[in-house]
């Protein structure tokens, strides 16, 4: 039976050290990003020889990682035998992703292909939670969506789960976040023990910025960032199309840069941050400020900055110079991102991208005045108004990554055959 080319998920460039990885990681993970090839191409793609590529695909045949599918022909003639390509078998080896936000938890289970099978999400109190608390909403929403797929909990091989904050890299000890109560916790293994599979945990920013690697216009740059703006200010940032996490693990925190000396308190404790103007909280706290609302308490935050844009829209000048100011600060966040780093693309993403704010041209106008002017255009900015998802879909990711490093790492083959 023919069937159609799936599109691929993972990145469509291979980095500079992929010679690396064993053969088998490299030939499983290119017919992954591809979604289907025949056997020749792959060979050709990777420049290793013909019947490598078919020894290896045969074992990941029998092991039951890929499979064969028959292609449409371009003209049928009806003669011969009907073209066939490999897959990474759909259905298979099931992972989670889940991201923990201080409104709403979102949790995605996808096979080893990349394909989404089910989704769920769940509404929360906007408060800080016990590490107790926190490990009993991911195993509630884990089951949700395990029904929601038809799958158990023992179906799955492992979880991706990304959260707000600063993540030590080397322990995946939560050093703060604005959802948990104290410091220095430890989430991930605690997690592994309780629900039985590994799990992976990440700055929920880097995993947004691994979602656009794998499912999004990442796919095919080499060197881009990601802004991301909702309840905080995160950034993730790709280089040789590896996610950049610095030496610990706590790097690209671009809503913790210093913008103002002794300037406004953000919730991290340290005063003139970046978040501290741009992100939701800084944008109510200046309405309060600024509109005299004491009933804002109340409501809540979405509707706040909704009626906020109305009221600037409508041509209030306090909401129009809230949304000004803020602006004016996240121009120059950009500038410095284009200065240090010369990215291809700056991508800007998260739930306030949702929404036509009044400075979105001002800003990039401004940016591009505050960068450094070396006679070639600044780096290209986009704005993805993705849904609350694909941070799931990024921490699946994640999880897709460390399964396949553990199933197919092992250096039996080698990359220069």
């Amino acid at each position: 039976m023919e069937t159609e080319a799936f599109a691929g998920c993972g990145p469509l460039l291979r980095p500079a050290d992929a010679a690396q990885k064993p053969l088998r990681q490299l030939v499983f993970e290119h017919l992954r990003a591809h979604g289907q090839l025949p056997r020749v191409q792959v060979a050709k793609d990777l420049g290793v020889s013909p019947a490598s590529v078919t020894t290896i695909t045969s074992e990941l045949i029998e092991s039951a990682l890929l499979e064969e599918v028959q292609t449409p022909r371009q003209a049928d003639t009806g003669r011969g035998r009907p073209a066939v390509a490999l897959r990474v078998r759909p259905g298979a080896h099931h992972v989670i992703g889940i991201k923990l936000s201080d409104r709403r938890h979102t949790a995605v289970i996808a096979d080893l292909s990349g394909q989404v099978v089910a989704s769920a999400a769940a509404q929360r109190e906007i408060r800080p939670l016990s590490r107790a608390q926190l490990l009993d909403d991911v195993e509630a929403l884990m089951r949700d969506v395990c029904a929601e797929a038809g799958l158990t909990p023992g179906d799955l091989c492992g979880m991706g789960l990304g959260i707000p904050g600063f993540i030590d890299g080397e322990t995946r000890t939560v050093l703060w976040s604005p959802i948990l109560q104290g410091r220095d916790t430890e989430i991930a293994s605690a997690l592994a023990r309780r629900l039985g599979m590994p799990v992976e945990i990440d700055n929920d920013a880097n995993l947004l910025t691994l979602a656009e690697l794998w499912f999004g216009v990442g796919r095919t740059i080499s060197d881009f960032a990601v802004v991301t703006i909702e309840q905080g200010v995160g950034m993730g940032f790709v280089i040789n199309q590896r996610l950049y996490r610095g030496a610990r693990g706590v790097g690209m925190e671009l809503g913790h840069a210093k913008v103002h000396l002794d300037g406004a308190l953000c919730r991290c404790g340290q005063r003139g941050c970046l978040e501290a103007y741009v992100a939701d909280y800084a944008l109510v706290r200046e309405a309060r400020t600024a509109l005299n609302l004491p009933d804002m308490e109340d409501r809540s935050v979405s509707v706040l900055l909704e009626g906020l844009l109305r009221q600037a829209k409508s041509g209030n000048p306090a909401a129009h110079s809230i949304f000004r100011r803020a602006g004016r600060y996240l121009a120059l966040a950009l500038a410095n991102v284009s200065n240090l780093f010369d990215p291809e693309l700056i991508i800007l993403s998260g739930e306030r991208m949702r929404y036509d704010y009044l400075y979105a041209n001002e800003t990039l106008r401004e940016m591009n005045t505050m960068t450094l002017d070396t006679g070639r255009k600044p780096p290209k900015v986009e704005i993805h108004a993705w849904g609350d998802m694909v941070w799931a879909r990024g921490a699946a990711a994640l999880a897709l990554q460390s399964l396949t490093e553990q199933m197919l790492g092992s250096a039996r083959d080698v990359a220069a055959q």
